[in-house]
């Protein structure tokens, strides 16, 4: 018999106790998704869950997982949250990869892959984005072609999440040029050391090496590695956004755990940072970050009724877009608010004295752009949740051979 939520809660509890390392849930370990040695460290962290049972809670169980509904994975959250978890494998590995895969990979590549991540043995990430490509995903440049029994993948990818620590990456690239854009795509599953790819990391402003850059030259590979089918990847990759978006916006039930990875991911503790800039008793600051507090509050919210309607048929899948969005505007008027209350101790702070909302600052604008931009988000709201007329593109329906590209004129 399966048991009840409880039931699963107190054993998830128990064995969390005897298991898993104790964190402070107010000052995690840092998770830099920087340091490989990190990654190995979710790694680890990741196989002692499947070891125990309690990995892939919503994932089905011929895939690795429990097969249990998302009440579950809440329950374990919760349990986990004073407890060091594998929280950097959940985005992009769990709850876009493992989950697109779920949704459109074959019979093997979900037993092969997903099983394989929630056992800690492959990290995935997207190769979507491309130099040239801005907000148009469907206008991807890199090509797959067909020699022989194989494809071969040429082109460039830029702005992944994490590749360095990836095992296969998602690659989306164009196998036919004389259909209009989003027709000829598809999708592969490329291992990420295959010797066609050259990984070069990207420092950010913010001094971050997150993000990288892969330059693809005769990457091969067989028909085992398309995901959905031929010429129709624009399916797979609408689903991969999907569940992006989902994900960026907390809204996944895929996700492994919850809390803070740590450092500048912790959330702003507005009390102590009043306190440390001797504005505690100050009616503005108490204002501005009551305002923050509020879109927390509501953004939390919004998660569970979103999901909730999206599962019950009353918002069409798109309606994910709705966490998404909010998502971003609940973590720029945090990193704003921050910084607005700390002033000019936030940009000269030293790290780990509270007062680096300086750093947090450099990096907002990342929230706006991950899962498409908030401009994207806000289309698919009016297109495709309110119903509005489509926006007027001059290259819809046009072979993609025969539209201009880049500097063309």
């Amino acid at each position: 018999m399966t048991e009840s939520v409880e039931q699963f809660a107190a054993r998830a509890k128990a064995w969390l106790a005897e298991n898993m390392p104790r964190i402070d849930p107010a000052a995690p370990p840092v998770a830099d998704r920087d340091d490989e040695r990190c990654w190995q460290r979710a790694r680890e962290l990741q196989k002692r869950l499947y070891d125990g049972g309690f990995a892939g809670i919503c994932f089905p169980r011929e895939y690795g997982g429990l097969g249990l509904d998302h009440p579950y994975q809440r329950a374990f959250d919760a349990a986990s949250l004073s407890y060091e978890m594998p929280l950097i494998l959940n985005t992009p590995t769990f709850t876009i990869c493992c989950a697109t895969l779920l949704d459109t990979g074959s019979e093997e590549q979900k037993r092969r892959h997903i099983h394989a991540a929630l056992r800690g043995d492959e990290v995935l990430v997207q190769l979507l984005s491309e130099p040239s490509g801005g907000s148009d995903l469907a206008g991807v440049i890199t090509r797959a072609e067909r020699r022989g029994d194989r494809w071969v993948i040429t082109g460039a990818k830029t702005w992944s999440t994490s590749a360095f620590a990836a095992d296969y990456g998602l690659c989306l690239a164009r196998t036919n040029w004389e259909v209009p854009k989003h027709e000829g795509l598809t999708m592969f599953l490329v291992p990420i050391n295959h010797p066609g790819i050259t990984l070069r990391r990207i420092t950010q402003l913010n001094g971050s090496t997150e993000f990288c850059e892969e330059f693809l030259d005769g990457v091969d590979v067989g028909d085992d590695a398309v995901v959905g089918e031929v010429d129709h990847g624009w399916a797979v990759a609408s689903r991969q956004l999907y569940h992006e978006r989902r994900a960026v916006g907390q809204g996944s039930e895929f996700a492994s755990g919850t809390g803070s990875e740590g450092g500048r991911s912790t959330p702003v503790d507005y009390v102590a940072l009043a306190e440390k800039t001797g504005q505690a008793d100050n009616e503005r600051v108490r204002a501005l970050a009551g305002r923050a507090l509020v879109h927390r509050a509501v953004s939390d919210q919004l998660v569970d009724h979103v999901t909730r309607s999206v599962q019950d048929g009353t918002l069409p899948p798109a309606g994910g877009t709705l966490i998404r969005l909010f998502h971003a505007e609940t973590v720029t008027t945090d990193v704003d608010t921050a910084l607005a209350i700390a002033g000019t101790a936030g940009v000269v702070g030293e790290p780990g004295d509270g007062l680096e909302t300086g750093l947090r600052y450099l990096s907002r604008q990342t929230v706006c752009l991950g899962g498409g931009s908030t401009e994207m988000a806000r289309n698919v709201i009016a297109e495709r949740v309110l119903n509005f007329p489509r926006e007027y593109a001059a290259d819809r329906g046009v072979p993609f051979n025969q539209v201009r590209h880049g500097r063309e004129r």
